[in-house]
């Protein structure tokens, strides 16, 4: 299948499909538990790699990891198979990563850390050039959020998720040109943060 003019989103090429844990994903969907139950073992690697490219720490890793599984099974009904099921749970994924750093950020700031009783030692989450960088990120995307919302989605399915332009307009619903914009104006926004930190 091709790119159509409306700009909906072809399905994968076979290869690139999971055809088991699809399936899984639409019995999960219309009510079989033992299908949730082998769902979420089957996809537990891959959300725990997946959150891992947002959080540097395997504990904050695994953390967004568990929470984005409970979401899969809390609304796997709201899953309607318009697209991929690995094209929903990448949205999932990216949204339980960064609502996991938002909370860390949060609680950072409200609990002293051995950083702040020993004056001499810093956070290691905010000073190895990996977790700076990926900090630095979810912050200038947190900034894009409460600037221009709608460049968030679209910019971290690509980006981050690594999903291709066609499956985003199909998961947000909005022309393929659209997307390619949203995702270029997104681009420019976070590389001006970046550059300001």
């Amino acid at each position: 299948m091709g790119n159509t003019d409306k700009g909906t989103a072809p399905r994968r090429s076979a290869a690139k499909v999971d055809e088991a844990v699809e399936e899984l994903a639409r019995r999960a969907r219309d009510g079989d538990e033992s299908a949730l139950e082998e769902l979420l073992r089957r996809i537990q690697p891959e959300v725990l790699r997946r959150c891992a490219r947002f959080l540097p720490y395997r504990q904050d890793a695994e953390e967004a990891c568990q929470d984005a599984l409970l979401r899969v099974a809390r609304n796997i009904s709201g899953f309607k198979g318009d697209s991929l099921f690995t094209t929903w749970l990448y949205t999932v994924v990216s949204n339980s990563a960064r609502q996991t750093y938002r909370s860390m950020k949060r609680r950072a700031g409200e609990l002293p850390t051995e950083a702040d009783r020993i004056p001499h030692q810093r956070d290691p989450r905010t000073t190895s050039v990996i977790a700076g960088s990926r900090i630095d990120l979810l912050e200038a995307l947190d900034r894009l959020e409460k600037e221009r919302p709608n460049l968030v989605a679209p910019l971290v399915l690509r980006d981050l998720c690594q999903m291709d332009y066609n499956e985003i307009a199909g998961e947000l619903n909005i022309a393929l040109g659209t997307v390619k914009s949203r995702i270029h104006e997104g681009r420019k926004h976070v590389r001006r943060a970046l550059a300001v930190t």
